[in-house]
């Protein structure tokens, strides 16, 4: 039997829903029969939040290094030794330092090859702002870390994936950020990803446009028949089966989207608005194009909640087994192609 998958778990603002929704995804002892849970925080912390959702049952095994992580338990690696003083549901630096510590271990170990993937926590994306964290968030963190050339925020579900094109940015500085070459390069990684990933052998992309009713013959905006329509075409020449430029609200108030096995959006809210909607809580973000697996709940911190003992870890939970499967896919991907089956041309004598 293959060893177990060890999955890293970043703690996130220690003063949000993180650690609660963590806690809650890995009580259920059946679980960690499918990968090796490994969390990077700190085990005072986390008896904090036990206690405050009253997870009387349920604790961590403290180990020192990801190789000592036992299957079928809840590992934990204390990432720092200092009491630390949790004030639930606030914003502030103490939130984002420890979810940065947590959020750098965790990576360092994923680089070294110590955890076979990483599930991110939410974090605050301006408290965990310091000194080796100058990003709007994880995913530009991520791919600073690595030196990915690009990624791409995916947002799946198993009713509906949408990709972004630009992130995250103000909307005043969308339409100067797209470019043919820049929504093509999204619709390759896209292609690859439903390819690999997620085992879609000839994916079918819808392309919305930028502006109302997709320009409407650029009545409204240029930028739908000069930017994106071409890199549609372009993509299509290169056996991208791709369609569009739709216009948002009419393709998701139709139903559209169900013809397809993905949607590229051109900006953040324009996709991640009904994405959130349509995937109610089991939505999960993937980050295309790193060269290991990333996933992370669809929510943020959820102050307004953090103790309550009312977030749903659904969210979690599912990007907990995307991992698992996006990481198996991709080595059984890689299996096939180290040993593809040998061709021969049968003669038409042949009985």
């Amino acid at each position: 039997m293959k060893d177990k998958l060890k999955i890293g778990i970043t703690v996130g603002d220690i003063n949000g829903i993180g650690l609660e929704v963590i806690i809650k995804s890995l009580q259920d002892s059946r679980v960690l029969e499918y990968f090796t849970p490994i969390v990077y925080g700190n085990t005072k912390v986390a008896s904090f939040h036990r206690k405050a959702i009253h997870a009387n049952d349920f604790n961590f095994q403290v180990i020192s290094s990801a190789e000592e992580a036992i299957p079928k338990k809840a590992n934990m690696i204390n990432c720092w030794q200092e009491d630390v003083k949790i004030t639930l549901g606030e914003e502030n630096e103490t939130g984002g330092k420890y979810a940065f510590l947590s959020l750098e271990k965790a990576c360092d170990d994923l680089l070294a090859g110590h955890i076979d993937a990483l599930v991110t926590a939410p974090i605050n994306k301006h408290n965990i702002q310091q000194e080796g964290f100058e990003f709007p968030g994880h995913t530009e963190y991520l791919q600073a870390k690595s030196d990915a050339k690009d990624v791409l925020m995916f947002m799946v579900s198993d009713d509906l994936k949408v990709g972004v094109v630009t992130g995250h940015i103000p909307v005043k500085d969308v339409a100067s950020a797209l470019s043919e070459e820049a929504i093509l390069h999204k619709l390759r990684m896209m292609h690859a990803s439903l390819k690999t990933d997620f085992w879609i052998q000839k994916p079918k992309i819808a392309v919305l446009g930028l502006n109302p009713h997709a320009g409407d013959n650029g009545l409204i905006g240029q930028e739908d028949g000069e930017i994106i329509a071409p890199a549609i075409e372009k993509a299509k020449a290169e056996g991208i089966l791709c369609f569009g430029p739709y216009p948002g609200d009419g393709f998701f108030a139709s139903d559209t989207y169900t013809k397809f096995d993905a949607v590229l959006a051109m900006y953040h809210d324009q996709g991640l608005i009904p994405f959130k909607h349509i995937a109610s809580r089991a939505g999960v973000n993937f980050t295309a194009g790193l060269p290991f697996v990333r996933t992370s709940p669809d929510h943020g911190t959820g102050y307004d909640i953090a103790g309550k003992n009312v977030a749903s870890a659904d969210s979690f939970m599912e990007a907990l087994f995307s991992a698992v499967h996006i990481v198996e896919r991709r080595r059984e991907q890689k299996e096939l192609s180290a040993n593809p089956l040998t061709f021969r041309r049968l003669s038409r004598d042949r009985d």
